[in-house]
């Protein structure tokens, strides 16, 4: 099972709230590391950023800093360089707004017509142009519908048929049409009241066969399978998606070490839609090392959008690559993707 993403219950009074000066030096710190990839001192941090406070004060955030987890020390005597948490509030918190090449990606986009012959060609040129354009691995799913769920059942007898109807959180509904099992007739009722409370304990649309009560057996079987085989003719085909700048990836410092890498690429291998689960995405549409449900994903960043297609189906698309990365680009890029297939596609 998924674990969910990250979550920072407990951690919000620690983080929130930190000093403007925390924050400033916070911020100069995840800015030097993405673009020199050395820790820094602050006497560099200073000097470079010309923040209007000494050394020595400046020192003192850098501790207090890494004492909340935002920021770590590689070696005794190096510089320091962000923590997943120190990223996660960077993202959160000081995000600044994209620069100007991102302006021009959406402009650039925005011309696009759909002239392809078929959606492969098109999600594979949008691929191409988000690793041009951010240096990280791309990747792209095909729209897919989701597996709708069931928010309630009703149960009807005529003569010797029990009449299924199946609502959906689809707006559907699907009728199935039973025979009635011998002795049955008089547990319709209380199956019913089951399968409700079932639907509203779960929350989730699942109903768990195991608790039904034994007094209910005899109609509950015929009619749990019935929806199971209904439901297995219901789930939509499993998403594909089409990936770019696989050597940019692995040519990063952080992935020089084949341990790191090989389990990355064996899921992409295996299943490369697992790299952006559309269920429980993060709000923020980031996903930080640990947050994220794939341990082959935890020395990795993820950032992800959502569209749809005309025909509502649901695909993401993604940015991946080290956790040092340049986040308000990256994430003004995948959403300029999204809106652009949604408009091609509706």
């Amino acid at each position: 099972m998924s674990k969910p993403p990250y979550d920072r219950a407990g951690d919000t009074n620690a983080v929130d709230s930190l000093p403007s000066r925390q924050q400033e030096v916070l911020r100069a710190t995840v800015h030097h590391y993405v673009d020199t990839i050395e820790p820094v001192g602050s006497r560099t941090l200073v000097k470079r950023f010309g923040l209007q406070a000494s050394s020595a004060t400046v020192r003192s955030a850098m501790g207090a800093l890494e004492q909340r987890g935002l920021l770590t020390q590689p070696h005794t005597s190096a510089g320091r360089v962000p923590s997943a948490k120190g990223y996660r509030h960077y993202v959160d918190c000081l995000l600044p707004q994209p620069g100007a090449a991102a302006q021009y990606l959406e402009q650039e986009l925005t011309q696009l017509s759909l002239r392809w012959a078929a959606l492969d060609d098109l999600l594979q040129q949008m691929t191409r142009r988000l690793t041009d354009f951010t240096g990280l691995m791309s990747l792209i799913t095909h729209p897919s519908r989701r597996q709708p769920a069931l928010e309630a059942i009703r149960l009807v007898r005529s003569d010797d048929r029990l009449l299924v109807m199946l609502v959906e959180n689809s707006s559907q509904a699907h009728h199935l049409n039973l025979r009635l099992p011998h002795g049955s007739e008089g547990q319709i009722e209380a199956m019913e009241a089951w399968t409700r409370r079932q639907l509203a304990q779960n929350g989730n649309g699942g109903l768990d066969w195991q608790a039904l009560p034994r007094e209910l057996q005899a109609c509950g079987r015929p009619l749990r399978d019935a929806i199971n085989s209904h439901q297995q003719r219901q789930t939509p085909q499993e998403a594909t998606a089409l990936f770019h700048g696989v050597s940019r990836l692995i040519a990063e410092p952080e992935f020089s070490q084949s341990a790191r890498v090989r389990p990355l690429l064996e899921l992409m291998d295996e299943q490369p839609t697992a790299l952006v689960p559309a269920d429980g995405s993060p709000s923020s549409g980031v996903w930080i090392g640990e947050e994220h449900p794939q341990t082959e994903l935890h020395h990795c960043s993820v950032v992800q959008a959502t569209y749809r297609s005309g025909g509502e189906g649901i695909g993401q698309v993604a940015l991946v690559g080290p956790m040092r990365m340049a986040y308000a680009t990256a994430l003004a890029a995948v959403q300029s993707v999204a809106r652009t297939l949604e408009r091609l596609l509706a």
